[in-house]
């Protein structure tokens, strides 16, 4: 008995290109493309989405492979894809931080930070307490499907062997981090207004009672009224968040 094995080469290519577009995805997106994830578990997910993708997309994939060029060609164009894919849920949830930011600075609290866990740095407490619930909230609603969808997606809005336009690319980038910075402005709003006020009425008992240490009194009293909002206002605000979310990720999972 004889098998006929000449279709390995071209499944083996089908098989790495398809795993350079959602390995280098995965690699980017927060939560699972962090560096505290191991890195076996990270690898797992990829290969898995591979071979679940793989069926669906295998003929898309017609590269002349007697020489090496075609294949590493388009092995650079699958990996700009996930990269771009990838790059657009790891910016979308920076608002997040972008909120914590100036949460942290209206409470009193710019001064500590702690190991950002999707940046790999130090960043302030508030705001890796906000990306950390943001990213639970994510995968508790089952947003997380719409990634796998975009994936499936992806091979429509970006065929292989087909170079993303990079104006298009370019303004989409734009896109994402300008409406991120909104968003994550938009989430803080009530502490803006909490801070402009509470630091006006710190300026008025200073100039009535001049001999008072004001800082010994605002700092805690700032922190404590921070708390209390932030524990009122924690709900719309992660409510804000997940729909925004949710509209990048069906902007980028169109057929989902």
């Amino acid at each position: 008995m004889r098998f006929d094995v000449s279709f390995l080469p071209a499944l083996a290519a089908a098989f790495l290109l398809t795993f350079a577009r959602v390995g280098t995805m995965i690699m980017l997106l927060p939560g699972i493309g962090e560096m505290t994830v191991p890195a076996r578990v990270r690898l797992t997910i990829a290969l898995l989405l591979t071979a679940i993708l793989l069926p669906s997309h295998q003929k898309a994939y017609s590269v002349d492979l007697s020489t090496i060029g075609p294949v590493l060609i388009v092995l650079v164009q699958e990996m700009i894809v996930g990269a771009v894919l990838g790059l657009t849920a790891r910016l979308a949830i920076s608002s997040l931080q972008v909120a914590g930011t100036v949460v942290a600075q209206q409470m009193g609290l710019g001064f500590v930070t702690a190991v950002d866990p999707t940046q790999n740095q130090q960043g302030l407490l508030v705001g890796n307490f906000l990306t950390v619930l943001g990213l639970t909230l994510i995968f508790a609603t089952d947003l997380h499907h719409l990634v796998i969808a975009a994936l499936n997606d992806s091979y429509t809005i970006f065929a292989p062997g087909e170079m993303p336009i990079v104006g298009d690319v370019a303004q989409h980038v734009t896109k994402v981090i300008a409406t991120s910075f909104r968003i994550g402005i938009q989430l803080s709003a009530p502490f803006l207004v909490f801070g402009l006020l509470f630091n006006l009425g710190l300026g008025v008992l200073s100039r009535l009672m001049p001999q008072m240490q004001v800082f010994f009194i605002g700092l805690p009293l700032s922190i404590l009224l921070g708390f209390l909002l932030l524990i009122v206002v924690i709900g719309a605000m992660m409510g804000t968040f997940n729909d925004y979310i949710e509209g990048v990720l069906r902007d980028i999972a169109p057929h989902s």
